[in-house]
């Protein structure tokens, strides 16, 4: 079936390739070429919302510096940024995916992903993933030699990670860890150091993490509790809410702290506010039992959360 407008080379929620949480109408399945479709899907490149996550630390890091050294953000990083997020989230999906393959066939949301539905096989998505790595690398390599060290640390929680959700009900806290390294990454490639503000801003970034993953862990709780697949979300329970907000006010207080100590003015901090305000309406519409669209909405509204904060902070270094 053809949606209407649309063209019958587009996969929508009627077709073989279609998935839950894509957008059918993405530029990405739009102009990839039906062979290359089932790659778009294994790099999450329809669904950006991912890589947004992983870079925003990132720009919160690099306008925190700029505020603190007085140069405002680094443009030029804030794009080798950007391209390191699109490749290494990519990346990060596709290894995730490899190991997860056959946990994935057996929830409903995910079995029509491309290596559990058999449209990519485990060797061309390993191929894919080390194409995908080498774009990252360029990126990392074009930075100063301390920021290169501690990339390169990132690697192990990455790896880590996919096995987590197997042996702890805290496989958000890993994700965390790793999703937020950027927290890192902006400040040690402006300053080639890494100082207390930018511990404090991973730190934010890592309880925001933890806290927008276990919303979108809500989508597949049932089918977690059949296939024995650990989460925050099955953890805090009824208690969802009160988990979540706990971890979101953690994520606030880190911020301003790091604000406070980088000299941040008013600027950064109207920022902040609008970012603190932002998650508490996330946190106010959540409960057990939460639709898995609505869970979904939530999480993707934690890009225009991001980029409140990364506004204030970017404004405040340049002003």
């Amino acid at each position: 079936m053809t949606p209407a407008g649309g063209s019958k080379d587009i996969p929508d929620s009627t077709t073989p390739d279609a998935l839950p949480d894509s957008a059918p109408a993405h530029f990405s399945l739009r102009l990839a070429p039906a062979a290359w479709r089932p790659f778009v899907q294994l790099a999450r490149l329809d669904r950006p919302i991912g890589w947004w996550l992983l870079l925003l630390p990132c720009w919160w890091s690099d306008a925190l510096a700029g505020i603190a050294m007085r140069t405002g953000p680094n443009l030029w990083h804030d794009l080798l940024f950007l391209i390191g997020a699109v490749a290494m989230r990519g990346a990060g999906s596709t290894y995730n995916d490899l190991v997860d393959r056959k946990i994935d066939a057996q929830v409903e949301r995910t079995r029509g992903r491309p290596l559990p539905s058999g449209r990519v096989t485990p060797r061309a998505a390993k191929i894919f993933l080390l194409a995908q790595c080498c774009v990252g690398a360029a990126v990392l390599f074009s930075l100063n030699p301390f920021a290169i060290a501690v990339g390169l640390t990132s690697l192990l929680i990455v790896a880590i990670y996919p096995f987590m959700k197997r042996i702890t009900s805290w496989p958000q806290a890993v994700l965390g860890l790793a999703f937020a390294w950027g927290g890192l990454m902006g400040w040690a490639a402006a300053a080639g150091r890494l100082d207390a503000p930018a511990f404090l801003i991973y730190l934010a970034a890592i309880l925001w993490t933890m806290g927008y993953d276990t919303i979108y862990a809500l989508q597949d709780s049932r089918d977690d509790a059949i296939a024995g697949v650990r989460s925050t979300a099955r953890l805090f329970g009824a208690k969802v809410r009160e988990g979540v907000g706990l971890l979101y006010l953690g994520a606030v207080i880190s911020a301003l702290a790091a604000i406070v100590l980088s000299g941040g003015g008013l600027v950064a901090h109207l920022g902040l506010t609008a970012f603190a305000f932002h998650l508490v309406w996330q946190t106010r519409q959540l409960h057990e039992g939460l639709e898995p669209s609505r869970a979904l909405h939530l999480f993707r509204a934690n890009r225009d959360a991001g980029l409140l904060l990364f506004a204030g902070l970017a404004l405040a270094g340049m002003f």
